[in-house]
C-alpha cells in the first residue's frame, strides 16, 4: 500500500526546492559578478557612480543573501534583502531596454530585454513567500507556478 504524503508536506518539500534552488541561483550569479564585472557594468546607467564598484557590491549581497538563504534562522532577512537587492537592480533593467549600447554589447533585442523585465516582480513574490513560515496553499501554489517558469528561464538566458 502507498501512502499518501498531504498536501501540506508536500508543499513544504516544493518550497524547500524553490529556496534551495534560488539560493545556489543568486550565490552562482554573485560570483559571476565578480569573474566577470565588465559583463554587469554595461547594464548599469551611465548616471550612477563607479559601475564597477556597484557590480561587486551587488555581486557580495547576491550571494551574502543567497548564503543566508539556506538556513531557517537567517531566512527572513535573507528574503527581505533580495527584495530590497532585486528593487536596488531594477533600474539596470530599464536601462537595458531604453539604451541600444548595452543591448549591443550583450547582443539581445530590445524584445528580449522588455521580456527580461517583468521577470523581477515573481522573483520577488517568491522572496517574499520564503520570508514567512507559514502560508495558505493557495499562495504556495501561486508562488510555484511562478517559480518553474521563472527558473527556466533563467536558465536559458
Amino acid at each position: 500500500m502507498i501512502q499518501k504524503i498531504p498536501t501540506d508536506k508536500k508543499l513544504r518539500y516544493f518550497k524547500l526546492l524553490s529556496i534551495y534552488t534560488l539560493s545556489v541561483m543568486y550565490i552562482f550569479i554573485g560570483t559571476k559578478h565578480f569573474i566577470h564585472p565588465e559583463y554587469f557594468m554595461v547594464i548599469i546607467p551611465p548616471t550612477f557612480p563607479s559601475p564597477k564598484i556597484l557590480v561587486l557590491i551587488s555581486g557580495f549581497f547576491e550571494i551574502f543573501f543567497g548564503f543566508l538563504l539556506l538556513f531557517q534562522k537567517s531566512r527572513k532577512l535573507a528574503s527581505w534583502g533580495i527584495i530590497v537587492l532585486l528593487v536596488s537592480v531594477f533600474p539596470a533593467n530599464i536601462y537595458l531596454y531604453v539604451s541600444e549600447a548595452p543591448r549591443d554589447i550583450l547582443q539581445i533585442s530590445k524584445n528580449q530585454a522588455l521580456f527580461r523585465m517583468p521577470f523581477q516582480i515573481p522573483l520577488i513574490i517568491i522572496s517574499y513567500w520564503h520570508s514567512i513560515s507559514n502560508s495558505s496553499s493557495l499562495f504556495s501554489y501561486f508562488c510555484l507556478i511562478l517559480f518553474f517558469p521563472t527558473i527556466i528561464y533563467f536558465l536559458l538566458i
